[in-house]
């Protein structure tokens, strides 16, 4: 079989094996080095080779890989599955490690209790030797390839250290057995080494997992098969069949295969998943469609214009894998010390040895403070370092409801001077609703638009269904209700034909339709803010009116404008990237006080935003939540992803937000300051005892006990000096005044008169009232209060401050009416304003 390829060929090989970044970088030059290869990229995180070059041969490639010492097949080959049926968990290795090790270290603790109990010696070793060498020996193959590479890393650095305190142990061990007293033995020291740093290679295994699964679920989006019209007939075909010009048919509630443009249908598609926008887009002939949509209510025949690899959802799933591999956690600092460190330390015990063997002629205290030499740099203290900041950084960050997947993003994080937000589901609520109703008669207005869209499951009919619930407005019977594909809805409600659209649909009713001056002035205002406005008309034979104007949009959270104000001043900017239109960004940002922002932006957009700021030297934090901000969390130094998002989005970003609050953010960047503070501290006083025990032992004054001891003690002092993070405690957060929405509701009932009369006053607007409410004491009773309100208006906001007994109620309801609902519940009222 001939295996070589021609002209400027791609290949993709899927590589097994590799552990750390000096794998990719001996991968990579073992590929380069294949003739007709001009380039070769190694993605740790997919552990994926793209190879390029003008003549490549399969087989060579996949033979210099092998020769490196790594796995190589072609991609998708043969690959074995991740999890097989019977195997063991991939965390039995740390398990395994951990309870060997724990009776090793039990003397230890007992005695900080005063009860001195050792194991027995060769006890000690029959525990020791199984984790040395056999759960370790991944340690000594990795050491072993890297000196052979002539690099020094943490593999070797530990395997080094702890075969010095492993040997020394066993010879200590041996002389005891031949009359003399018990030594000290250092078993424990090896075998707890190796346990942690197990336990830190199971966790990076983790994240590297998790990156893959965020392309999985990217790729999930394609659907297998696509539906095209040929010589007038339907037919299924793969989607690998698919060609550009094919003329594909999208059926509703089926997803678009692939980038297109419309020929024939009208519907509305939910792009929701990789624009992030709440409201449906209606597409017409000659309207662009992006594969992995969903469609609406019409069936579309749409142009297929860009498939495979050239689709933007193909193009998305690239940009993750390539910024995913564009990584650098600060692990590797440990990695180029111990590329230094390691030779330095066996030079050091090299001449420790011939030294004092050649100067006092005593061999066997010449090679026990050789010994004592390597034992005191055994990296205890530097391999505890960093994963016990970050183990305790991220527990305290769980508690408080921020989630940090990998080590990268929380070493990362506390050195953002710029995050970039999503604008939908991110700083707004991300759902549409009524925000404005207006018209001659405002209730009958609601009720009509009710009768014609029940049933829809349209997000602007679920606005209007609720609207009309919380009002308690009662839509009559409607009947032939029918959908306008890009124009809205139509039904019959008694003698009169209602329709319920955009402007699109006033011309399709045709003769020439009046647009009242007020309603004509208040849909321009909505619409300059960014907002959906459908028209109410009623058609009853010849007569045509136009009954009013329903205004729909998204709200800002109620603390966005506080996380906004936090991060500015942690000295942190702000900037907001929105897919909406202008009028809807504008508004938004001027709201929250951004003076960067950038709207209609396509999701390969995002990501060069992120970039662009990158290449000014700004360290750049990605908020979203949606498929569309996939590529820009990855990019990103750091992806922040809103819980209750896509699960892309949840498996790019290395940092998610268990709750859909802003502020959580800076919580974030503050708990990554404080626990790199941590890791920086650690690493130097780990060095330190390195820097003044090493030439003490070198000198003779520090037998291999007090080396151990010293050992133990740096130990203590890291692990000790990490658990200071559990203290970590959010910044109180401000008082945030729900009724000061930083966009407020244009009253739901105002009315325009036709007379000239001035509108009459709104009604059912929200309504912020305070209340002194007796007999509370905790939490329960918050939760009883904040029941007994919210039954009497599901949507109200309730904060309860039990220290001055207020609660502020945000709602639409009556004040007496919930006044009342707190006593009955048993929390008597003394107060109530308005």
């Amino acid at each position: 079989m001939d295996t070589t390829m021609a002209d400027d060929a791609a290949l993709d090989i899927d590589i097994g094996g590799m552990t750390c970044a000096s794998c990719v970088a001996r991968v990579e030059k073992a590929i380069k080095a294949v003739p007709g290869v001009v380039d070769a990229s190694v993605n740790l995180a997919t552990e994926r080779a793209a190879v390029r070059g003008p003549a490549l041969d399969l087989q060579a490639i996949v033979a210099a890989v092998e020769q490196a010492g790594y796995e190589a097949r072609p991609s998708g080959a043969g690959k074995r599955e991740a999890v097989q049926v019977g195997a063991l968990p991939d965390w039995w290795p740390v398990a395994a490690a951990a309870v060997l090790s724990a009776p090793l270290v039990a003397p230890m603790v007992l005695r900080v209790f005063g009860i001195d109990w050792m194991l027995p010696g060769w006890l000690q070793l029959a525990l020791a030797t199984p984790v040395q060498f056999w759960l370790g020996a991944r340690f000594y193959r990795a050491g072993w390839k890297a000196a052979r590479a002539g690099a020094g890393n943490m593999d070797l650095l530990v395997a080094i250290g702890t075969s010095a305190a492993y040997f020394l142990s066993l010879y200590q061990l041996l002389r005891a057995g031949g009359g003399h007293p018990m030594p000290h033995l250092y078993f424990e020291s090896a075998a707890v080494v190796i346990t942690l740093v197990l336990l830190g290679k199971w966790l990076e295994g983790r994240a590297r997992h998790q990156t893959v699964a965020a392309i999985r679920a990217l790729e999930a989006l394609r659907p297998s098969t696509a539906i095209v019209r040929r010589n007038g007939r339907d037919e299924t075909i793969a989607l690998d069949a698919l060609r550009a010009g094919d003329l594909m048919v999208v059926r509703p509630g089926e997803r678009v295969p692939a980038d297109g443009r419309v020929v024939e249908g009208a519907s509305h598609l939910d792009e929701a998943l990789l624009t992030g926008e709440s409201l449906p887009v209606a597409k017409g002939v000659d309207d662009r469609v992006t594969g992995g949509a969903v469609n609406g209510e019409g069936l579309l025949l749409a142009e297929a214009t860009a498939v495979g690899a050239d689709s933007m959802l193909a193009r998305i799933i690239r940009m993750v894998e390539d910024a995913q591999a564009a990584k650098a956690p600060i692990q590797r600092l440990v990695d180029k010390v111990s590329a230094v460190f390691v030779p330095v330390v066996l030079a050091i015990s090299l001449v420790t040895l011939l030294a004092w063997g050649v100067m006092t002629g005593d061999w066997q205290a010449a090679l026990l403070n050789a010994v004592a030499v390597q034992v005191i740099a055994c990296p205890c203290a530097l391999g505890l370092a960093t994963p016990t900041s970050i183990m305790v950084g991220t527990g305290a960050a769980a508690r408080h409801g921020i989630l940090i997947k990998d080590a990268e993003a929380l070493e990362t994080a506390h050195a953002l001077d710029m995050v970039v937000f999503d604008k939908t589901g991110t700083l707004t609520e991300g759902r549409p609703r009524v925000v404005a109703l207006e018209g001659n008669d405002p209730a009958n207005v609601l009720a009509l638009a009710a009768a014609v869209q029940r049933g829809s499951a349209h997000p602007l009919a679920r606005a209007v269904a609720e609207l009309a619930a919380a009002r308690e407005v009662v839509a009559p019977k409607a009947a032939d209700a029918a959908a306008l594909p890009g124009r809205g809805v139509r039904a019959r409600v008694g003698d009169n034909v209602v329709y319920l659209g955009n402007r699109r649909l006033l011309d399709d009713i045709g003769g020439g339709v009046e647009l009242p001056a007020a309603l004509l002035a208040a849909s321009e205002r909505h619409e300059a803010d960014g907002r959906t406005v459908s028209w109410l008309v009623r058609v009853r034979g010849a007569e045509v009116v136009v009954d009013g104007v329903l205004a729909f949009g998204d709200r800002v959270k109620a603390t966005s404008a506080a996380a906004i104000a936090r991060l500015r001043a942690l000295g942190v900017d702000s900037m907001m990237l929105s897919g909406d239109n202008d009028g809807s960004a504008r508004a938004v940002a001027g709201a929250l006080g951004l003076d960067r922002w950038v709207a209609h932006v396509q999701p390969q957009d995002k990501a060069d935003v992120v970039r662009g700021l990158m290449k000014e030297g700004r360290q750049v934090g990605m908020v979203g939540d949606g498929i569309n901000d996939a590529p820009a969390l990855a990019a990103a130094h750091v992806g922040i992803a809103m819980a209750g998002g896509t699960d892309v989005a949840l498996h790019t970003a290395g940092i998610t937000l268990m709750r859909g609050d802003p502020l959580l953010v800076a919580d974030a960047i503050d708990i990554s300051d404080r626990t790199w503070r941590k890791i920086r501290q650690n690493l130097a006083w780990a060095f330190v005892y390195n820097v003044v025990g090493i030439p003490v032992a070198a000198l003779g004054l520090l037998n291999p006990v007090l080396a151990g001891a010293a050992m133990a003690l740096s130990s203590v002092s890291v692990v000790t000096n990490a658990l200071l993070l559990r203290r970590w405690r959010p910044a109180p957060r401000p008082a945030v005044d729900v009724a000061a929405d930083p966009m407020p509701d244009v009253p739901l009932f105002a009315t325009h008169s036709t007379n000239g009369a001035a509108p009459a006053p709104a009604q059912g607007a929200h309504t912020m009232y305070e209340l002194t409410v007796e007999d509370m004491s905790c939490g329960h009773c918050v939760g009883r209060v904040t029941k007994s309100v919210q039954a009497v208006d599901k949507n109200a906001k309730v904060d309860v401050d039990l220290a001055t007994k207020k609660v502020k109620v945000d709602s639409t309801a009556d004040l007496d009416a919930i006044a009342r609902a707190i006593d009955a519940a048993g929390y008597p009222v003394t107060a109530k304003s308005a």
